[in-house]
């Protein structure tokens, strides 16, 4: 297998960067796939994506600071139930786990 990946790419399959899915940890939400849609009914697939940043919050139940990629919607609602029940409302909804959350310091 990795003599096809460097016959293929010309890289080792653990050279490869890694990258992260544009998913909010929080709410779920994820890029959806549409139609753009011209004046003459023409239709071109594109891509919706999520209004997703990165952003520091302090967990006082942990006594760390842990950084979350979440959407606009996801930080009204961390606004709107506190932290801690967020968090345990994604995990249990499947959206993340405890492990892929990023403790700094």
């Amino acid at each position: 297998m990795c003599a096809v990946w460097k016959k293929l790419f010309g890289i080792d399959k653990k050279e490869r960067k890694i990258e992260m899915s544009k998913i909010c940890q929080i709410t779920g939400k994820k890029a959806m796939i549409g139609n753009n849609v011209s004046h003459s009914k023409r239709r071109t697939k594109r891509h919706f994506n999520v209004n997703l940043f990165s952003k520091k919050f302090y967990y006082v139940e942990e006594d760390c600071w842990i950084k979350l990629s979440i959407s606009a919607r996801g930080l009204r609602c961390i606004n709107k139930l506190g932290l801690d029940a967020a968090l345990k409302n994604a995990v249990a909804n499947g959206y993340c786990d405890w492990n892929s959350i990023k403790v700094i310091g």
